[in-house]
């Protein structure tokens, strides 16, 4: 079942929201599981039992790694957990992707293999039901949380609804406890709810896909026909329909959950206003970011400490007692896993490693620039830091490294190159959403903190907008396309 739909928006979440504050204890906990089912299974119904295999396999395991007193046999226990998950995760989404590299690579060698046809659906939202459970069984291994005894509460912290798919990704130490204690009914958790959702749905359905379709269309002409400023536009008005497409499934998830009184943690930041590549990524797709560092990065680097249950941060970076070689390593290594993560195409690594340049880059330079003894200003530094998050965005969207390479070139090297092909409206647009964006977060950041927030002013502003996006989603409301992340 899709946000953007009628079916979901007016049909299900309503009677879901209903259904779930007329109930109480266990039956409440079974409405949640039964309707991530039903949500699910409008999909592919097939794919259920797979999804169930990694949960009660890790609730299992958990409850076995909890018992051994033995650190071996608990390590043995861990590795189980670990090799089911990414076993699953391997077939469904990598099968395909390491039999064409093998067999190119072979060619490449003078060989030539036989023909070997695979057909392989990729689960709808498995990345992320499989992290939320490998996040489960490390916790409970590193004592960071007691495994949940409770097959209820369990399942329902694995299928909830409103993040299976696409996320935010929930820490177990941050869903599971409202789970137990669910909050009481407040009708202004509702009420935001509802506004987060009508924002989410205006994201998606009037932002991201209609600059899909000037995306689309700058893509599937030739690559070689496009000069230096389509590529900056198409970088540009991609790295905006992301956006616009994934924060506004993070938004609707998030209503959606705040509806039922439960609290999801914010997955963007205005990521566009940041002004190093390092805080891009503190702003961007948050819970996966801090899911990466906490589980790979931080891991790789050798320096966990455990710091209770309560803190969203489980991990500090104690950089200063490993080695600059170690850093780097854990840094590049990471990101070219994570760019593997989004697809199964050397396209995604490359944008893995192009991220790890940046971030690495930054860390070397950033010292060497300063202003008057200080650091960069803000706006200098977010004016270099926009074109480079923005061009990072080209290999996550063109088909083949070629295409990638060959955009990358003529944005750099623009000498030649200063015609233009695409619809005239898509250079316009592409000046008006970064320019939009930066006026909002102004709005927002700058000039809204400075008022009164009791002023009739800003309680006018507040119901104007949201009757006009109720508006804007209520007519173009249609299932035109899935979120982008679901393919991930």
């Amino acid at each position: 079942m899709l946000f953007n739909s009628v079916t979901y928006v007016f049909f299900f979440l309503p009677l879901v929201v209903i259904s779930y504050w007329a109930l109480h204890g266990r039956a409440r906990l079974g409405l949640l599981v039964a309707t991530s089912i039903i949500f699910y299974g409008f999909w592919r119904i097939e794919f259920l039992p797979l999804m169930f295999a990694s949960a009660i396999v890790d609730y299992f395991l958990a409850i076995a790694i909890d018992k051994a007193e033995n650190p071996r046999q608990r390590k043995h226990l861990l590795w189980l957990s670990l090799a089911f998950n990414l076993g699953v995760l391997g077939f469904f989404k990598y099968l395909i992707f390491f039999k064409d590299t093998l067999w190119s690579l072979a060619g490449a060698l003078g060989y030539s293999p036989s023909v070997v046809e695979l057909n392989i659906i990729l689960p709808l939202g498995i990345s992320f039901y499989i992290f939320q459970t490998m996040s489960y069984t490390v916790d409970v291994y590193r004592r960071d949380i007691k495994p949940e005894r409770n097959m209820l509460v369990y399942l329902s912290f694995v299928t909830f609804f409103p993040h299976l798919v696409a996320g935010p990704i929930m820490r177990p130490h941050v869903l599971i406890p409202q789970l137990l204690n669910p909050p009481p009914f407040r009708w202004r958790n509702v009420r935001i709810g509802v506004e987060r959702i009508m924002a989410g749905l205006f994201l998606k359905v009037a932002l991201a896909d209609t600059v899909a379709d000037f995306v689309n269309m700058g893509f599937d002409q030739p690559i070689a026909n496009l000069t230096a400023i389509d590529s900056w536009t198409l970088a540009f008005l991609f790295g905006f329909q992301i956006f616009f497409d994934f924060a506004g499934y993070s938004m609707i998830a998030i209503g959606s959950a705040l509806m039922l009184s439960i609290f999801v943690p914010e997955n963007f930041n205005w990521p566009y206003m940041a002004t190093s590549p390092r805080e891009f990524w503190k702003r961007w797709h948050i819970s996966l970011s801090t899911w990466i560092r906490d589980y790979l990065y931080v891991p790789i680097m050798g320096t966990y400490k455990a710091q209770g249950t309560g803190a969203w941060d489980t991990f500090k970076e104690e950089s200063e007692t490993r080695s600059a070689w170690r850093r780097t390593t854990a840094l590049f290594l990471t990101w070219a896993i994570m760019g593997l993560w989004h697809g199964a195409n050397w396209t995604f690594a490359l944008w893995g490693i192009y991220h790890a340049v940046l971030i690495y880059a930054h860390r070397i330079l950033s010292p060497l620039f300063r202003w008057r003894g200080k650091a960069m200003p803000g706006w200098i530094a977010w004016g270099i830091a926009m074109p480079f998050m923005m061009a990072g965005w080209i290999p996550f969207r063109a088909t083949t490294l070629a295409d990638t390479f060959t955009m990358w070139g003529k944005m750099v090297m623009p000498l030649g190159q200063m015609g233009r092909s695409l619809a005239p409206n898509s250079y316009i647009l592409a000046a008006a959403l970064l320019l939009g964006t930066a006026m909002l977060w102004f709005a927002r950041e700058v000039v809204a903190p400075r008022l009164d927030p009791r002023s009739p002013v800003l309680a006018v502003a507040r119901t104007f907008t949201f009757t006009i996006l109720f508006a804007v989603v209520f007519v173009m409301l249609q299932s035109r396309s899935q979120f982008i992340y679901f393919q991930f």
